[in-house]
């Protein structure tokens, strides 16, 4: 397995206000910025994966702490040397379980075959299906389906470094995973889920699952 570093980046209010952290937008700013761009404008272009995937964990009236899994160290502080940054080196024992607990934020998404757009998942009976279903083709593993929840369901809309309007449908998840594909598993643990990975969705949070 590449090496993979895990990271908590925790920001006050004093940072997320210096930060101008509004929306998910600025939030991928703030976290991007903490990495060396290492992908050319054509391996963006072909959506080649960034190596960084992050998910918010939101926060209250002190501040908000975000989860972020890499394939390469991030910078040991934010520029003004806001927020406190803690990052460790994720052992490969770590991924050779068979049962996991997991949660993630994902986006509930699929391709219209005749229109070719992409159309969000409603509902949280079709968004569990959706997700197992993903899970068992693509993404390596099995879901326990009994012990699956649908947290929470929303639409965000906000505006991109370009000034074009996203609207972005996230679904936030909770259950047993268990792995039918470990090569499978271990890439979707590394780059992520799903859409909107820039955006804060597709990090895969997983606990082993010892019986």
């Amino acid at each position: 397995m590449a090496v993979l570093y895990a990271s908590v980046l925790h920001l006050d209010r004093k940072a997320v206000k210096r930060l101008r952290i509004t929306d998910p937008y600025s939030l991928h700013r703030v976290i991007y910025s903490l990495f060396e761009d290492i992908r050319s404008v054509q391996e963006k272009q072909a959506a080649a994966s960034s190596g960084i995937v992050y998910a918010d964990q939101g926060g209250d009236f002190t501040g908000r702490k975000v989860l972020i899994l890499s394939d390469r160290l991030p910078a040991a502080q934010l520029e003004g040397n806001l927020g406190r940054l803690e990052t460790k080196e994720i052992p490969s024992v770590f991924l050779a379980a068979s049962r996991y607990r997991f949660k993630t934020i994902v986006n509930p998404t699929y391709r219209d075959s005749t229109t070719r757009k992409l159309v969000p998942v409603k509902g949280r009976e079709a968004v569990s299906g959706w997700f197992c279903e993903r899970a068992e083709e693509s993404w390596g593993f099995q879901v326990h389906r009994e012990s699956l929840q649908v947290d929470r369901i929303e639409v965000l809309r906000f505006t991109d470094k370009r000034q074009r309007q996203i609207t972005m449908a996230q679904a936030s998840l909770h259950g047993l995973l268990e792995v039918t594909d470990r090569e499978r598993f271990t890439s979707s643990f590394s780059r992520g889920i799903g859409r909107g990975r820039a955006f804060g969705c597709g990090l895969l949070q997983i606990v082993p699952d010892f019986l």
